[in-house]
């Protein structure tokens, strides 16, 4: 059911600071700063030739991702993102065999302009798994 890995995200404190480790440090090429007020965060993308880092910053004092940093001070892994070709019957598969859906079960709008969800991690050997429209 699952298709490439679509990007893993690395939750960090300060958005420029992340950039430019992987800009000046390694010689990305990274995307522009990309708000995601309905997820939370600001992004930006690090290009791969096979996939993407999703570098994530809190947006606002409400943001899923302070919890993630205050229990990782230093940042880290977040999730990782996998393509799927239909998103809705990902997700009623998923739910067929037990597993959670984060949120509302419906899908939102990633930062791709695509369809996304998200798995509870306990369901996903601790991995907090979102879910792409390919």
């Amino acid at each position: 059911m699952i298709g490439r890995l679509n990007h893993v995200a690395i939750a960090v404190k300060d958005l420029e600071a992340a950039a430019k480790v992987y800009r000046d440090t390694l010689g990305a090429t990274l995307s522009a700063p990309l708000p995601q007020p309905e997820h939370g965060v600001t992004v930006i993308f690090v290009e791969l030739p096979n996939s993407k880092i999703e570098l994530l910053e809190p947006l606002g004092a409400d943001s899923p991702i302070n919890a993630f940093l205050e229990r990782n001070p230093g940042g880290g892994i977040h999730h990782v993102c996998y393509e799927v070709d239909d998103i809705l019957a990902a997700r009623d598969r998923m739910k067929a065999q037990g597993a959670r859906i984060l949120g509302s079960g419906e899908p939102k709008t990633g930062a791709h302009g695509k369809p996304v969800l998200f798995m509870h991690p306990k369901d996903f050997l601790g991995t907090l798994v979102e879910l792409e429209q390919a």
